[in-house]
């Protein structure tokens, strides 16, 4: 890598003794460079343009030190104020700092710089558009696949095929989930499980005519129940729930939240972020004991 100009090194050891006056802010500024702090500890009793000397002169050994000059550099021309509010004579730092300015236009090197941070601020709008379309393919085709077996005659079929789905939907948003397995001793089936916010959640999925009971939902408790403490769940019941049923578990214990099929197309349509509605559903559970809470009754998440 090319060093920096003596002009701008000499110029740089101006600023630091002029726009510093506690060597606390200065040691700051250093390692917010990254400068390492063995380095800056090495000459630190000694007064402040000597110990920036001495600093930038074993900088320009390495590879790695001259990156490290040319983040100093960097982060001396972004400053539009004296970084250490102790200077006695303000104007004077000021003027060094304008001074370091102008010469780094004079070479060039803000121009560069700058270019180089419309790179790669381009570079990652391109990424991150580019993992929205992704994002977006991946939806469109758990919506076909969903809008298929909204008919299929088999819901026994259909219900593991709600699995799976529920699987592919959470990996999508980076949510880790694990699909159905059986307990240790064999003794209880569980849909899936995954981990959001600090808390375990098991989850419940049907996909049938009929619409889950009581006594369903209260199995699907006692299993929540049976692990540890800050365990929660979340049914999914495609056909959504009775009033009576929700009311029933309504402010008890509130360990459970409902999604219904609605709310599933909404999310796989894109028009509501899996994230954010589980964040919704949660804060409404946790603070006013509502196990439903309708994500299409929401305009804005």
């Amino acid at each position: 890598m090319k060093s920096i100009s003596f002009e701008i090194i000499e110029q740089m050891i101006q600023c630091f003794g002029k726009c510093f006056h506690f060597k606390d802010s200065m040691s700051s500024f250093m390692r917010s460079s990254g400068v390492p702090i063995l380095l800056i500890n090495k000459y630190r009793e000694l007064p402040k343009f000597v110990w920036a000397r001495r600093v930038l002169e074993d900088l320009s050994i390495s590879e790695d030190g001259l990156l490290i000059q040319r983040k100093l550099l960097t982060n001396f021309c972004k400053l539009r104020d004296l970084p250490d509010k102790g200077v006695l004579d303000r104007n004077a730092g000021l003027d060094a700092l304008r001074e370091l300015k102008r010469i780094a236009i004079d070479n060039d090197y803000v121009v560069k710089e700058q270019k180089k941070d419309e790179s790669i601020q381009r570079k990652i709008a391109e990424q991150k558009q580019a993992l929205i379309q992704e994002r977006a393919k991946q939806l469109e085709e758990l919506r076909t696949i969903f809008n298929y077996n909204v008919t299929e005659k088999n819901r026994q079929k259909a219900g593991f095929v709600l699995e799976d789905l529920l699987k592919s939907l959470f990996e999508i948003n980076d949510i880790e989930y694990r699909k159905s397995f059986r307990t240790i001793e064999n003794t209880q089936q569980i849909d899936g499980y995954f981990k959001f916010d600090g808390f375990d959640y098991l989850v419940e999925a049907k996909w049938r005519k009929d619409i889950p009971n009581t006594a369903e939902i209260a199995g699907f408790k006692y299993k929540i129940e049976s692990k540890i403490v800050s365990t929660r769940g979340l049914f999914v019941s495609i056909n959504g729930f009775r009033e009576e049923v929700i009311r029933e578990f309504r402010g008890n214990g509130a360990n459970i939240i409902f999604m219904d099929g609605h709310e599933l197309m909404l999310i796989l349509e894109g028009r509501i972020n899996l994230s954010d509605g589980l964040k919704y559903k949660i804060e409404r559970a946790v603070q006013i004991g509502e196990p439903f809470s309708p994500l299409y009754l929401v305009s804005n998440i």
